[in-house]
């Protein structure tokens, strides 16, 4: 038997569309309209920052997070109130970003930061279906320890997921800005005699530190090995 091995390409991914409070007033040369990028940066990033009105009031909440297909995820606990609140359709922004690098320059003024950002505007929906539910979580595992199998640790039991919310918010509308590269000094500062450049940022993990219950395990190797990946160049 022979297989066919003369598969079509793959589609192509779309470009980041444009609305008005997505397009870049300032700076719109920072902007990026590469969906690989967005992707890049939601399966790097561990926390998010989500912006709602809950009763008149503004609220900016953390929270983890990680991306699947064409939506970002956030779970917690069912009774939170500011999960009811996302749960109910709220209008949301969502802010997510990966610090790169200190832009050290010769002046003050054009000191900088790379970095990649995103702002995702939209509303959250529940994911109800218990087995989809699991699934979300699953990748939820998947993204915050890469290699390992997801499971290997108990699942959780009906009354653990009844009692959390898994949400997602379509990347339908959504802002990518970035910046890489050397400082921007200006003419009169170059022969200034001081170091410029950029320091590198990433974020690391340190030794890990075995629980005394779990005190004769060995360290798994996605553990003591533990790095997030990257998207980006950080020089």
């Amino acid at each position: 038997m022979t297989i066919d091995t003369d598969l079509p390409p793959a589609p192509p991914v779309p470009p980041l569309g444009s609305t008005p409070r997505t397009t870049l007033t300032r700076l719109p040369d920072r902007a990026a309209t590469d969906r690989a990028m967005l992707n890049d940066l939601l399966d790097e990033a561990l926390l998010a920052h989500i912006a709602f009105a809950d009763d008149g009031q503004p609220v900016v909440l953390p929270i983890a997070c990680w991306r699947a297909g064409d939506h970002l995820y956030i779970h917690g606990a069912r009774k939170t109130r500011f999960m009811q609140v996302l749960a109910d359709g709220a209008p949301a922004s969502v802010a997510v970003t990966v610090l790169d690098g200190l832009v050290i320059a010769r002046s003050t003024f054009n000191h900088s930061m790379n970095y990649r950002s995103a702002i995702i505007f939209g509303r959250f929906e529940p994911v109800d279906d218990p087995v989809a539910k699991a699934a979300a979580l699953d990748a939820f595992m998947r993204h915050v320890v890469p290699g390992r199998d997801p499971h290997e640790p108990r699942p959780g039991s009906d009354q653990e997921l009844k009692a959390t919310h898994v949400l997602r918010i379509a990347l339908d509308e959504v802002s990518v800005k970035w910046r890489a590269g050397p400082p921007g000094d200006q003419p009169q500062d170059m022969d200034r005699p001081v170091w410029a450049g950029v320091v590198p940022l990433a974020l690391t993990a340190g030794t890990p530190i075995t629980a005394p219950s779990a005190a004769t395990r060995p360290v798994p190797p996605e553990f003591a090995a533990y790095r997030r990946p990257s998207g980006c160049a950080r020089g």
